[in-house]
């Protein structure tokens, strides 16, 4: 079975590279003050085989920037995220460009999600600015039903495909983050329909399980997993940094391959990598699957 290849972390990858400390504002504030840094990243994913770059979209949200006095950048954050795609597209010489839509207020708190009818306004804004400069768009770390239709409600305008890439139970893939079961996300998916249903942000060994319950849908399905420890409780305070979590030492490119391959074996037909999974891991993934 042919597999997509997407890429793998961006924010972690960024924090790794660059002599920024991390802030509330995460990846945004090192696209900011490392230009160009993000476009290499996409560069070196599209080398080691990826064939779609992730634009660093996820965390520019009015909500986000407010706090730091930053809302009037907006619309340019959005623009500078995606010319940095762009320019890494045309330096590999192709490959395909996905806009990415991350939680509003934050993320792995689903009880912090507004309401369907709240938030899709706010993501309709967001997809407004960028589908037309995007091959498609990720509904990324998606952690409740709620969310899954606040989101795409906001994306129903997008003239692209519209991907739904949902965040588990890292110790139970068959479970959202709010408690809800994976399958529940039925009539969301019947309602919207979206292009793709993904597994994501979630540790490797739930996403058997993850892929168990979206394989149900009808529709192509995948994974995209990180290497994070745990997802700490400092993490789940409110405005965090990424210095409160930390890597699986473990989580080698060949084990995530193998990680992987079972996806495929379970019917994955999109499979790439989350924080912490970096271009080595893709290069070993893409040597593997392809």
């Amino acid at each position: 079975m042919s597999v997509m290849i997407l890429d793998g972390g961006l924010g972690q990858e960024l924090i790794i590279r660059s002599a920024v400390p991390p802030t509330p504002l995460w990846a945004t504030r090192v696209m900011m003050d490392c230009p160009g840094l993000v476009s290499e990243i996409h560069r070196d994913y599209f080398a080691a085989g990826a064939g779609i770059a992730t634009a660093n979209t996820y965390a520019v949200h009015r909500d986000r920037l407010r706090p730091a006095d930053m809302e009037g950048r907006f619309e340019e954050l959005l623009d500078l995220a995606l010319g940095e795609a762009e320019s890494a597209r045309d330096a590999h010489g192709g490959g395909r460009i996905a806009g990415s839509l991350g939680p509003l207020v934050a993320s792995y708190r689903p009880e912090t999600c507004p309401p369907p009818e709240e938030a899709a306004p706010l993501y309709a804004e967001i997809v407004g600015r960028i589908w037309p400069r995007c091959d498609l768009l990720i509904a990324e770390t998606v952690a409740s039903v709620r969310h899954a239709e606040g989101v795409l409600r906001g994306a129903e305008a997008a003239g692209i495909p519209v991907w739904l890439a949902v965040t588990v139970d890292d110790e139970d893939g068959a479970v959202l983050r709010s408690g809800e079961k994976t399958a529940d996300l039925a009539s969301v998916i019947k309602a919207f329909a979206p292009a793709a249903v993904l597994a994501n942000c979630s540790a490797p060994e739930a996403m058997a399980a993850a892929l168990e319950a979206l394989g149900i849908f009808g529709i192509p399905f995948g994974a995209y997993a990180n290497g994070f420890k745990e997802i700490t409780k400092e993490f789940l305070a409110d405005r965090p940094t990424v210095s409160a979590l930390r890597a699986r030492p473990d989580i080698t490119p060949a084990r995530y391959a193998d990680y992987a391959e079972s996806w495929r074996d379970a019917g994955a037909s999109i499979i790439g990598g989350c924080c912490e999974i970096g271009p080595a891991h893709i290069a070993e993934l893409a040597r593997r699957l392809e």
